[in-house]
């Protein structure tokens, strides 16, 4: 049921298109500018670092015919740049450029804007070609992408908690481990093969070109993915070397270390951290972060597995572990807030963008894991407190002590103690003492003790089990949100978009209404865009329920494609105003059918995705 509902979540999760995470600043040309005569150029400023690809660029003049360019450079060894060299001689006219490039964290952004020299051109008529982006490429490099996340948490966690934690029988944990390496493996290997078609927007076909993986490894997330490859292929030789083990030295927990740091940094490396500011901090507090991730979440799994596997599991392990997962949890709370703070760069990014919002449906689910958490920690005490009692009467009869008169006198640590004498006939039942008790009654208090500390033990896993398996429910979800705001915005980058913008006013020329239908459960969504023409748009999306009023979503994504000229998608970015969602900085630089994604989310795990098709004139 669990990984029904976990690949329910992730189906979910990318029923939408990703966002981009390299902001566009500057065009030069501007967008929307006329010249007096051709420029020699066309280059792109981004908010980060982008790596350019074969066909980062494409130029269409006023007959939407492509303009033959040079290869795609970064103007002045500029990593923030991306620049194209245009023929001498170009005709008058508007001139469209559509562009594609990888952000420093590993994901495409693409987009489109319009120049024009002498005056702008009439309205053109679109050619056909191929589309922008495969959905199915995307769709399944970002499921590779959530499998290789929990691999790494189940591997790296259950390891950890055999070698800390020392559980009385290790061999139940050899399964989940294996199935933690090999899913690594599988998830690693397909996100290397689909890393070439998912930057270019290919179909699968092209993941199968003899140049496809060669010009991934030139890359640095194709690096990121191949040093993954050989640090998983290390951990199975380490891991093998280890088997059979119940002790672990100094030298085999500082080898674990670094093959676990290194499988982090693969992900650092090739992610958020790996661009922005403070660099080098980031990319500490992201891998720490992903470890002590780990360590809680694939340790929690590992626990639940030998609360249910192992019947003679005594309290220790249970102890040890609480101690790993407070620490775990003080590390992951304190890069959290480093991370987000980064990441926001304001409290109105907070509210007012899509990364500032599922980083607060995020905040609602650690808040509830560590309250599971907590309760986990009452049971781990309760259990440890009966395992202490039931010990008493062990300890007691392992501190007696036979005196020279042939008395035994007992003695713990809690200061109880007992008496009894030897009647001598070697049976080993003593002749009670009228001061402190019979042996033989000492035994039967022990007997009982044993029993009543069987019983609560019995009852104390049990508790422990049912909240260990609510923990790690939570902790999927909050593992499933965190790997979406790998694929959103962030804040600090959206609020650098939203300063280059322009907003628009020209009255309104086009409405669409949208039905959508989720469950048993209706509406529509009414779309103005205002002026329904090349260049700038705003757009006011209103959404209506089953019985004809308005009706409160808790997301609602807009984006547009126009496959004929292979422009798209893209988002409009649109925020909650207050009763409709709007934004002024819609650019649709060319005239065409469009195709108008609408995506409408109306719970956390429940969404639909609509498309229109929308008209735009110049």
């Amino acid at each position: 049921m669990l990984l029904g509902s976990l690949l329910v979540l992730l189906l979910l999760g990318t029923a939408g298109t990703a966002s981009a995470h390299a902001a566009l600043e500057s065009t030069d040309p501007a967008d929307g500018s006329v010249l007096k005569s051709a420029p020699r150029t066309v280059t792109l400023t981004f908010s980060e670092s982008v790596a350019l690809l074969d066909d980062s660029f494409r130029v269409y003049d006023p007959d939407n015919r492509r303009v033959r360019t040079s290869s795609a450079h970064h103007a002045k060894d500029a990593g923030d740049t991306a620049s194209v060299t245009l023929p001498a001689k170009l005709g008058t006219g508007t001139y469209t450029v559509a562009w594609r490039v990888v952000s420093a964290d590993s994901h495409p952004v693409s987009g489109a804007f319009t120049f024009s020299i002498g005056k702008p051109s009439a309205t053109t008529t679109p050619i056909a070609t191929a589309p922008t982006e495969d959905p199915l490429t995307a769709s399944l490099y970002d499921i590779a992408r959530y499998f290789a996340y929990i691999a790494a948490a189940l591997l790296i966690g259950t390891a950890t908690f055999v070698a800390l934690c020392r559980p009385p029988n290790p061999s139940v944990l050899n399964k989940p481990i294996l199935m933690g390496w090999w899913t690594l493996l599988a998830a690693t290997v397909v996100l290397l093969i689909l890393r070439a078609p998912y930057e270019a927007g290919t179909g699968l076909a092209t993941a199968f070109e003899p140049s496809a993986i060669p010009k991934t490894l030139t890359s640095r997330p194709g690096l990121a993915l191949a040093a993954r490859v050989l640090l998983t292929a290390a951990t199975a030789f380490f891991l093998l070397r280890l088997r059979g083990r119940e002790r672990f030295g100094r030298v085999a927990l500082g080898t674990g270390a670094v093959l676990a740091v290194g499988l982090a940094l693969t992900w650092a490396s090739a992610e958020h951290a790996s661009a922005g500011i403070q660099v080098p901090v980031a990319m500490t507090s992201a891998v720490l972060h992903l470890l002590a991730m780990s360590v809680w979440l694939g340790g929690l799994t590992a626990l639940l597995t030998v609360l249910y596997r192992s019947p003679d599991l005594d309290a220790a392990p249970v102890a040890r572990f609480s101690r790993l997962a407070f620490a775990s949890v003080t590390v992951l709370v304190v890069t959290g807030v480093y991370q987000s703070w980064r990441g926001l760069g304001s409290w109105n990014a907070l509210t007012g963008t899509s990364y500032g919002r599922i980083l607060l449906v995020k905040l609602g689910a650690v808040v509830l894991l560590l309250a599971v958490a907590g309760w986990s920690r009452q049971w781990t005490g309760r259990m440890v407190g009966a395992d202490v009692r039931l010990r008493v009467p062990e300890l007691v009869r392992a501190g007696a002590a036979t005196g020279a008169d042939g008395a035994v006198t007992v003695s713990t640590g809690a200061g109880a103690g007992a008496g009894a004498g030897d009647d001598g006939d070697g049976d080993g039942e003593g002749a009670s003492n009228p001061g402190d008790g019979s042996q033989e009654q000492d035994r039967g208090d022990g007997s009982q003790n044993r029993y009543q500390g069987d019983d609560s033990q019995d009852r104390y896993r049990r508790g422990l089990r049912r909240s260990v398996l609510f923990e790690v429910g939570v902790g999927v979800v909050v593992l499933v949100i965190t790997t979406l705001l790998t694929n959103t915005l962030p804040g600090r980058a959206a609020a650098d978009a939203q300063q280059t913008a322009t907003p628009a006013g020209i009255p309104a020329a086009s409405v669409t209404i949208v039905p959508f239908r989720v469950g048993n459960a209706g509406g529509k969504v009414q779309i103005t865009l205002d002026p329904g023409r090349v260049g700038l748009n705003s757009v006011e999306a209103v959404v209506y329920g089953p019985d004809g009023g308005f009706a409160t979503v808790p997301e609602l994504r807009l984006s547009f494609t126009l496959a004929a000229q292979k422009i798209g998608p893209l988002d409009a970015d649109v925020k909650d105003e207050g009763g409709y969602w709007g934004t002024n900085s819609l650019n649709l630089p060319i005239a065409g059918t469009w195709t108008m994604k609408v995506t409408v989310r109306t719970t956390d795990v429940d969404q639909v995705s609509v498309s229109r098709q929308v008209r735009i004139v110049r």
